[in-house]
């Protein structure tokens, strides 16, 4: 059965990011039962200890395993002066130089503007293949105004669901065939990083920024 992690990298307990990734893990478990899952929010690791680099510890010695253990790992992360946030590459910086090796990775983003589509496939990307990730698939950027918050439970506006859902089920079909990569697949490096399905879906969102 495929252990499955949600890594989550932002420093707010109110996040629209965990509300993108926890909707991810649900949909992941109701339409594709037999995977394992577990959610590893970094914000809740010892502040200390993390950027100390502390691996030793019991919290971050337990977070590094659930790594370790994963077959594959959503990592989703507010857009931060156009990258990543500093919590997440904190975390990523303990994982040995093959820390990913063997896994599938769904890379998730959220931020306020368009303008930051690119971080995924700029910023964390390249960070993820040099950690040895066996596949990141497409990713998918989030717009936080479409993430909606009220009294209700958190959701997701029609549009925003369909692609999140989209490529939540690619990543599931990219987990079970893990071993079975296509015969043209070449290795994923930083410099292979930025891929064409990506790249098309990144050039669709900045030209849907120029519609009137």
């Amino acid at each position: 059965m495929p252990n499955l992690l949600a890594l989550t990298g932002s420093p707010s307990a109110h996040s629209r990011t965990d509300v993108v990734a926890d909707h991810a893990l649900r949909h992941l478990t109701r339409s594709h039962p037999g995977f394992e899952t577990a959610r590893l929010a970094v914000r809740e690791l010892p502040a200390a200890d993390l950027l100390a680099a502390r691996r030793g510890e019991p919290e971050i010695r337990r977070a590094l395993e659930a790594v370790a253990r994963a077959d594959g790992l959503i990592i989703a992360t507010p857009v931060y002066k156009a990258s990543y946030t500093g919590l997440l590459k904190a975390f990523l910086d303990l994982l040995p130089q093959d820390g990913l090796a063997g896994k599938t990775v769904l890379p998730l983003a959220t931020g306020g503007s368009l303008a930051h589509v690119l971080t995924i496939d700029y910023a964390l990307r390249p960070v993820l293949a040099a950690l040895g990730a066996r596949h990141v698939t497409a990713g998918r950027f989030v717009l936080d105004s479409t993430v909606e918050r009220g009294s209700g439970p958190d959701r997701l506006r029609p549009e925003a669901e369909l692609d999140l859902l989209q490529a939540v089920d690619e990543f599931a079909d990219a987990l079970r065939t893990v071993g079975t990569p296509p015969a043209d697949a070449a290795p994923l490096t930083p410099a292979t990083a930025l891929t064409p399905a990506t790249a098309l879906t990144t050039a669709d969102a900045l030209t849907a920024t120029a519609a009137p």
